[in-house]
Formats: C-alpha cells, sequence, structure tokens
C-alpha cells in the first residue's frame, strides 16, 4: 500500500502524490481498446491522403481546368479533416433517470431525450443505455473531532460497498481531511488495499476546545483554526486525482458538511468538480449533539454541490442501517446511469461555463450535472 501523502494548499497548491507502481499497467488495460481503435482510424486517413495525393506536376504545364480541378480535390480533402477535427469535442454525460417515488427508470431510448446547450438544442450523436466504461472512484473521509461517534460505522459500511461495487478495470483511491489532507490510498482496484487504509484511519486535528465531542461543555466549532479542511479536500480531489482521468467519475464525501478553515470557497470546490466532469455523492453522517446549539448548518452548501455536478446528499445521521442503505442506492445509480455524447453547436474552447439540460420526454426527473466548463482537453 501506498504511504499517506499530504496534501495542502495556501497561496499556491502543494501536492506530493504517491505513485502507484501498478498504475501504469493497469491504466494501459483499461484503454487499450480505444487506443487501438483511434491509431488504426487515424492510419486509414493517412492512407487515403495518400492515395489522393498525386506524383507533382510542372505549374506551367497546367491549364485552367486542371487548375481548378485541383483546387476542387483539395477542397474535398480538407473537409474530412475538419469533421473530425470537430468530433473531438465532444461533451460526454451520465445521468440517472426516476420516477416521481425516486425508482430508477431502465430501458430507454435515444429517442426519449432532448439535450439543450445554453437553450440551443443539441443533436445527441452517442447513446447508451448501460455503463461499461471504467469507473474512477475518489472516497473523501472527514476525520474532524465532530467524526469521533462515527467514524467506525464508516469505516465498515464504505470497505464492504468497494468489495461490491469495483470491477477489474474500476480505480479508487482515498482522502482522509481533518486540518491536513492526506492521500492515505493512491489508485487501486483492490478493494482490500483500500479496506486497509480505511482501517488504519483515525480522529485527527483540529478541535477548538477541551472535553469530550457530543458531551455537554465540549468543544465549540470556531473559524479562526483550520480543523475541517472540506472545501479544500474536495478541491484536490477533484483538480489533483480526477480532472486527469477519463470516463465515468464520482466522489463520494463522508461528511457532516461543516467546513472550518479551509482556504478555498464552496464555489470553488463546486466548479473543480465540474471540471473533473465528476459526481459528487455526499452522505451526511453527523453527530449533531458535537455543534450543541452553536449552528450546524453544512448540509445547505453539500446540497448544491450535489445538484450543480449530477450527485446528491443522503443523510444518513449516525444510524448505521442507513448508511449501509445509502451505498446501495449509490451503487444502483453507478450501475444504472445512461451516457448521451454530443458535439456542441458552439464549438469555441474559451473556457466558459456552458449551462445543459437534459428533457426526458416522460414524466420523469433527470439526475444529471448541470453544465461543464469548455476547455481544451490536454
Amino acid at each position: 500500500m501506498s504511504p499517506a501523502t499530504s496534501m495542502s494548499i495556501g497561496g499556491t497548491l502543494n501536492y506530493n502524490g504517491c505513485v502507484d507502481p501498478e498504475r501504469e499497467t493497469m491504466l494501459f488495460s483499461r484503454f487499450c481498446p480505444l487506443v487501438v481503435v483511434l491509431c488504426l482510424f487515424l492510419s486509414c486517413c493517412l492512407a487515403l491522403v495518400a492515395q489522393s495525393t498525386g506524383p507533382a506536376e510542372n505549374p506551367r504545364s497546367q491549364n485552367p481546368s486542371s487548375s481548378q480541378s485541383q483546387e476542387q480535390q483539395s477542397q474535398e480533402q480538407e473537409e474530412p479533416l475538419q469533421t473530425f477535427k470537430a468530433q473531438v469535442n465532444v461533451v460526454n454525460l451520465f445521468f440517472n433517470v426516476k420516477d416521481k417515488h425516486g425508482l430508477l427508470i431502465p430501458n430507454l431510448t435515444k429517442n426519449d431525450f432532448e439535450v439543450f446547450e445554453d437553450g440551443k438544442q443539441q443533436t445527441i450523436k452517442y447513446f447508451s443505455a448501460e455503463s461499461n466504461q471504467p469507473l474512477t472512484l475518489g472516497i473523501l473521509v472527514d476525520t474532524s473531532p465532530s467524526q469521533t461517534r462515527v467514524l467506525t460505522i464508516e469505516q465498515e459500511a464504505c470497505s464492504e460497498f468497494l468489495h461490491n461495487v469495483l470491477r477489474s478495470k474500476d480505480l479508487a483511491f482515498l482522502i482522509n481531511f481533518d486540518s491536513d489532507i492526506d492521500l492515505d490510498q493512491d489508485y487501486t482496484n483492490n478493494a482490500r488495499d483500500l479496506a486497509r487504509a480505511l482501517n488504519k484511519l483515525q480522529i485527527g486535528g483540529g478541535g477548538a476546545g477541551g472535553g469530550l465531542p457530543g458531551l455537554g461543555g465540549g468543544p465549540i466549532p470556531n473559524a479562526s483554526p483550520r480543523s475541517t479542511a472540506l472545501y479544500d479536500a474536495i478541491f484536490l480531489a477533484a483538480d489533483e486525482k480526477l480532472k486527469t482521468e477519463v470516463g465515468r467519475k464520482a466522489m463520494i464525501i463522508f461528511t457532516d458538511g461543516q467546513d472550518e478553515g479551509s482556504h478555498l470557497k464552496i464555489r470553488d470546490a463546486i466548479e473543480a468538480a465540474q471540471k473533473a466532469d465528476s459526481l459528487a455523492y455526499v452522505i451526511l453522517i453527523a453527530d449533531r449533539g458535537f455543534y450543541g446549539g452553536f449552528g450546524y448548518s453544512g448540509d445547505a452548501d453539500m446540497r448544491k454541490l450535489a445538484q450543480e455536478t449530477g450527485g446528491r446528499v443522503i443523510e444518513v445521521g449516525n444510524n448505521e442501517k442507513k448508511l449501509k442503505d445509502a451505498f446501495d442506492q449509490i451503487q444502483n445509480e453507478l450501475r444504472s446511469q445512461y451516457n448521451i455524447g454530443y458535439t456542441p453547436t458552439n464549438s469555441k474552447l474559451d473556457g466558459s461555463y456552458r449551462r445543459i439540460q437534459i428533457h426526458s420526454k416522460g414524466d420523469y426527473k433527470v439526475q444529471a450535472r448541470q453544465g461543464y466548463y469548455a476547455m481544451a482537453r490536454d
């Protein structure tokens, strides 16, 4: 297992990542078929261009008609290249469809959906009712003092979830956050390694007073120390880990939603998740007695994060059964995603935010991210 690695934000972003030696091989096996198809396609394009390019002629010997013919051929040769460039800029959307009772709706087709970007209807070019693409998961666990009474049930339920959800080409990493942000396990598809890292988590720094958490007279959180760097952790997970991955991506965040002392704001965390094309599921697990009557209010920002990225918030309190039910719901949603791809009519990659709407022709609710940033991919 990779050693824990600290990540921190302070004016600039500093991250010393640990690398799993098996990851290079795993990444190749995940996307090898795609690479082969692209290589074959490019080879065919080059062969066609070579065939259509005849031996050079003396320009002086050309008559006007042959010159016009060559100009027409040149234009015809340019069109496929322009089309290929446009097809590279594809927006991929993974989403769920539910009825009014929250039950997942399977077996819908491409004709059941319409996609709009900034109010303009888009042409759906790709559609799939099954999500067999590799899944990349970021597990973020709040280990601040407010989680003292619930950390154990988080560890047990999350370990079971990872054993059930991870397939051979899937990857996951584990981060814990309190006053510091630590990468406890880098990318792996080994659920046992992830479980070992989970079981080693302990309640960490931060606390703002004496006494036992949750008891009368216990610590009262205040904004001066950095005790729960929630927004910073979400930003780092999205920007430093998930942003460079492809395919389906999701963060599962265990927290009471209360941030104390992050350098960044919730808007920064949301934007990083959107730029990483990652869903954000938030499991609100809390010992609210820790806060007494001093203003617990973290759920509002977490609902905003989930809504804008296409995930959702599930409240479990400190109930172990509700936590296991939450994992079942997330697993079912990740296994029941539809996938739509379209080439935007606005082809500019200017970094602007584009708002997306997916309309279902039935009386159903679509759970999807609300937009994306139009940026060139590295």
